[in-house]
């Protein structure tokens, strides 16, 4: 019998539990740099089998939320520097979520005013974007009506993909996650129903694939370029999610069985599934069993599935067979040694949600452990 307090390897690496700490935004960096506080946060949290960092963009044009830390510049890289240091000092393994937002952005959050860009011109109606108002409020706003991108655009988006990675790896991450989720950038090429493009990145199952294995194909250059090989590498999808506009269509569990299959074929790390009904963030069905047990068989790596994770929907998916790794968001939060409370069947507390979107420590750093 699996438990969460087993130990699991990754390339290379022992993880001591298989409790990942999910990816979340906390718009606590108002420069959009890691910085002491964001060090604070994540090295409280080390005693996670794994840390996956919130997303951060990979350059100006990726951005789709303000106050986020980004990794294209050397002062953002020395910033999350700062951050891996103090995670493994206190014995802990995190990588770096790498993250374009694509049309759901805003032009407030664009160097000059400029217009997100995305695979077409069709703004994500259902879409988020979070901004910085004129008066220095925070709020969610619709995304401003993309630009299609041109095969310029892709192909330096992939480049900017690379150098991310590679900027990563010199801020001291054991590793990357590609952000395919979500309803941003790389997931917007995987929908049929978003990807609606006419060349070779859009319309066909070969073509929707094209960008988002172009993006692993960089990636796994950097990483393999610092020393690390492409098991250093995840991807992180959600295949019957509906955040951010995205239309459920024919096909959906094709196009991510062949892409389990190329990510196998390049030798990924680990897939990362992220259950979006399950977290109560999508009205929308979840992942199908079926669709997880067919998964498993084509993706050969690791398999990490998120969302509304608890200790007992844990014991029973990773007994299944069908998962390594069980991630956990928003109990982190409020539990910086959700690890310990899990293992000693200890209470949970709870979380201030008017703070999870907000600034400075309150409701950030100031949660206690109890080990």
């Amino acid at each position: 019998m699996l438990d969460v307090t087993d130990s699991v390897k990754w390339s290379g690496l022992t993880l001591p539990n298989r409790i990942v700490m999910a990816p979340m935004t906390r718009v606590r960096s108002v420069n959009q740099r890691a910085d002491d506080l964001t060090a604070e946060y994540y090295a409280q949290r080390a005693s996670a089998g794994l840390i996956i960092s919130e997303g951060t963009f990979t350059s100006p044009t990726a951005r789709g939320f303000a106050a986020v830390p980004g990794i294209w510049s050397d002062r953002q890289v020395a910033g999350w520097r700062q951050v891996t240091n103090e995670v493994h000092d206190n014995g802990g393994r995190i990588v770096a979520q790498l993250w374009h937002a694509g049309r759901v952005s805003h032009t407030a959050l664009q160097p000059d005013s400029a217009c997100p860009i995305g695979p077409t011109d069709e703004v994500a109606v259902d879409g988020r974007a979070y901004i910085f108002g004129s008066d220095g409020d925070r709020s969610f706003v619709r995304p401003s009506t993309p630009r299609a991108m041109t095969e310029e655009d892709i192909l330096a988006v992939v480049e900017e993909f690379g150098v991310a990675a590679a900027n990563a790896m010199a801020a001291g991450f054991d590793g990357v996650e590609i952000h395919g989720a979500d309803g941003f950038l790389i997931n917007q090429f995987l929908n049929k129903g978003v990807n609606t493009r006419e060349d070779a990145w859009g319309g066909t199952l070969e073509n929707r694939l094209r960008f988002p294995l172009a993006v692993v194909d960089a990636v796994v250059t950097a990483v393999t370029r610092a020393g690390h090989g492409p098991g250093r590498v995840g991807f992180q999808v959600s295949p019957y999610g509906s955040l951010n506009g995205m239309p459920l269509y024919t096909e959906i569990e094709a196009t991510y069985l062949v892409l389990a299959s190329e990510l196998s074929r390049r030798r990924v790390g680990y897939a990362h599934l992220s259950d979006q009904a399950s977290s109560g963030d999508s009205p929308r069905m979840g992942i199908p069993e079926g669709f997880l047990k067919t998964f498993r068989e084509e993706f050969t790596g690791l398999v990490i599935l998120t969302g509304g994770m608890t200790r007992e929907r844990a014991d029973e998916v990773l007994n299944s067979g069908l998962v390594d790794l069980v991630g956990f968001g928003r109990p982190f939060i409020s539990n910086p040694d959700l690890p310990h409370r899990l293992a000693e069947s200890l209470p949970l507390a709870d979380i201030r949600q008017d703070l999870v979107y907000s600034d400075g420590p309150e409701g950030y750093v100031d949660y206690p452990s109890l080990g």
